[in-house]
């Protein structure tokens, strides 16, 4: 499983320069089967990284251009009517993949972005009262831009809530920038070949449900989330989604670090991309500095 792993890990730092943490919460956020947010201005690499994580696993890619026409039938897919068989036959969208690129999805209406409320959480999308499974695995990588709010759609807490991890690419150092001319001058995505299967994606997901997390972990990760519920600077806490996508996390994080169990350094690194986005803070207080601030007090047995 390791080797997967480090191949995987490879392939993407080869077109996404000096974003090795990063990459590894967005292998994190995949491996324990939810979805990924970056917020982020345009041009730092997350079309790029998307595809390239698609082209790595051997997986289906389909990305969507939220805008604000966008329909949920141009997310989900539609019955349409064929004269010549008389019936009405499926068109699937663009759900139907292995990673789905949402860009900029709070341009899209909320009417339009509920569409991926239920194919978020359950892998499946009803179509005129019929449940359609989407391909294995599932992987929606959205993004946003956190400068630009004219004209947007901001995305619900049940929506924000979908979501893994969120995170940000940043602009790289000029050194790694350097580094990426010179990769860009002969290099292209195309050029990079699948290196594990869709597969084996599965089996790396299989594999961290089952690393090991001890009840005195669990009692952190409890005292962690429920410290969120009942701050002064929070209006509206951690959900109990958010605990679960926490632990789930931490196990992929320590598959990613080559082991079989987990410790409370996973969840400290991994607290701030898995929690702060389902936060809502008081008096324009900033989420990930209330929860590094929860880190320094909730004590670790």
């Amino acid at each position: 499983m390791s080797d997967r792993i480090t191949r995987l890990t490879e392939s993407l730092a080869r077109v996404i320069v000096g974003k090795d943490h990063a990459i590894r919460l967005v292998l994190t956020a995949l491996i324990s089967g939810g979805h990924a947010l970056l917020e982020d201005v345009p041009g730092v690499g997350k079309t790029l990284l998307a595809k390239s994580l698609a082209r790595s696993i051997n997986g289906k890619f389909q990305r969507i251009q939220c805008t604000p026409d966008l329909l949920p039938s141009d997310v989900t897919g539609t019955n349409i009517w064929n004269p010549s068989s008389r019936e009405f036959e499926f068109l699937a969208g663009p759900a139907f993949a292995n990673i789905l690129l949402a860009d900029e999805i709070n341009r899209a209406t909320p009417r339009t972005q509920s569409a991926l409320l239920e194919v978020m959480e359950e892998a499946q999308v009803t179509i005129d009262g019929v449940a359609l499974t989407v391909p294995a695995p599932f992987f929606v990588i959205a993004t946003q831009n956190p400068i630009e709010y004219q004209g947007t759609f901001p995305l619900p807490e049940a929506q924000m809530d979908r979501f893994t991890l969120s995170l940000s690419l940043g602009y790289p150092t000029e050194s790694e920038e350097l580094v990426m001319l010179q990769r860009h001058q002969t290099m292209s995505m195309t050029t990079l070949e699948p290196c594990i299967t869709t597969e084996e994606v599965l089996e790396l997901q299989a594999q961290a449900r089952q690393v090991a997390v001890t009840p005195a972990l669990q009692q952190y990760i409890l005292r962690l989330v429920r410290a969120s519920r009942s701050d002064a600077e929070v209006v509206l806490g951690v959900s109990p989604r958010g605990t679960v996508a926490l632990q789930r996390a931490a196990q992929a994080y320590a598959l990613i670090d080559r082991r079989d169990y987990t410790l409370p350094d996973d969840v400290k690194v991994l607290a701030p991309y898995v929690l702060a986005h389902r936060m809502i803070p008081a008096g324009g207080k900033q989420a990930k500095v209330i929860i590094e601030r929860l880190l320094d007090t909730v004590p670790v047995d």
